[in-house]
């Protein structure tokens, strides 16, 4: 087996112990017309010579100001890397637009190029979370496929009713296999929040959309699992504010703690109206932004590319790594599924596979960081 990259070992080693020798800016984009700001991360130095990197950030409240997001970007550079992270203002307002991912990439690229910052040549990308596939999805796209050299997504949906159904329920699927796992409320409330209102049915659910963003919101900023006993009072005074006579669909998304399910959530025991719900969310979204089912632009994707997803990732199934890679048109796609990844909360450290589980994310990330 090849040892690692010194550029693997120099991330690695900024990961744990902290960056070094690298300069961070803040800079204003141009992405169609709209101003937006976006964060430098590079190697003091030769960093006109150095790879290039646009990241872009989930649907989070801080943005590109997120903790592991900025610790990231620092081990990058501290490896020789030149990231940029533009910000994207409705994504940090909780508003699922993945229309934006495509003129948010091209002005970060432009931003780099105006900068005299990374090498010439084609820059990789990263994408976290629901923007993972749309970034991937760039690659295949005639304004940026050949300024784009590999790409890497981390949590990324490959299918969006399958995803609303784990959302949902908790369970999920792959290759005839049945999982079931507790998903974190987080993701439905931030869907519902989006879609919501686009259900027939449901179109004058204003107040428990409101209610479910503003919760979506509370949890975002205070940075606690969205399960946590911390949001009870909260979630108590959001049901007062909806009408009576749709409190109990507030109730289908949150639920104070007491009344949450321990553990997972076996699909088969969910209300049918949940289930119900999690196609009509699926259908309200394709109809109101149709780029939400990334599956046809993932087919115009051959680029070198990378996947990593937390084993037990209570947000977006690991499964859907396997439905994203089942999508693109590559032949050089690759999967890691990995206990040392976590999306909305982390896993204990695994002591019995330990070594496995470094040795495979290592070699992930090695794979990861020379894709541009």
């Amino acid at each position: 087996m090849p040892p690692l990259s010194s550029r693997t070992l120099r991330y690695a080693r900024a990961w744990l112990a902290g960056p070094s020798h690298l300069v961070e800016e803040d800079i204003v984009l141009d992405r169609s017309g709209v101003e937006i700001p976006a964060s430098i991360v590079r190697p003091s130095g030769q960093a006109a010579a150095a790879p290039a990197w646009v990241v872009m950030h989930g649907i989070t409240r801080p943005g590109r100001a997120h903790a592991q997001l900025v610790r990231f970007t620092r081990a990058l550079a501290s490896a020789g890397l030149v990231t940029i992270v533009p910000d994207v203002p409705e994504w940090r307002a909780l508003r699922l637009s993945p229309h934006l991912t495509m003129p948010t990439i091209e002005a970060a690229i432009r931003g780099l190029r105006d900068a005299g910052l990374g090498r010439a040549g084609p820059v990789g990308v990263v994408g976290f979370s629901f923007g993972a596939p749309h970034a991937i999805a760039s690659a295949g796209d005639p304004r940026t496929r050949d300024t784009i050299a590999g790409v890497c997504g981390f949590g990324g949906y490959g299918d969006i009713e399958s995803t609303f159904r784990f959302m949902m329920s908790g369970e999920h699927e792959w290759g005839g296999r049945t999982y079931v796992h507790r998903p974190d409320p987080y993701g439905r409330w931030i869907v519902a929040a989006n879609y919501l209102t686009g259900i027939p049915e449901h179109g004058d659910a204003e107040d428990v959309a409101d209610a479910l963003r503003r919760l979506a919101a509370r949890a975002g900023d205070h940075g606690a699992p969205s399960w946590d006993p911390v949001y009870d009072p909260f979630i108590a005074e959001l049901r007062t504010s909806v009408a009576e006579e749709r409190r109990q669909l507030f109730d289908l998304f949150a639920q104070t703690s007491d009344r949450s399910e321990e553990g997972a959530r076996v699909a088969s025991a969910a209300p049918a109206s949940a289930l119900d719900l999690a196609e009509g969310l699926a259908e309200a979204a394709r109809r109101i932004d149709p780029t939400v089912e990334a599956a046809r632009a993932l087919a115009e994707v051959d680029h070198r590319v990378r996947l990593i997803h937390g084993r037990n990732d209570h947000l977006i199934p690991f499964t859907e790594a396997y439905r994203l890679r089942a999508a693109l048109r590559s032949t050089d796609a690759r999967v890691t599924v990995t206990r040392l990844f976590g999306h909305s909360a982390q896993d204990p450290f695994p002591a019995r596979s330990a070594l496995r589980e470094v040795t495979a994310f290592a070699r992930a990330l090695d794979e990861v960081l020379h894709l541009a």
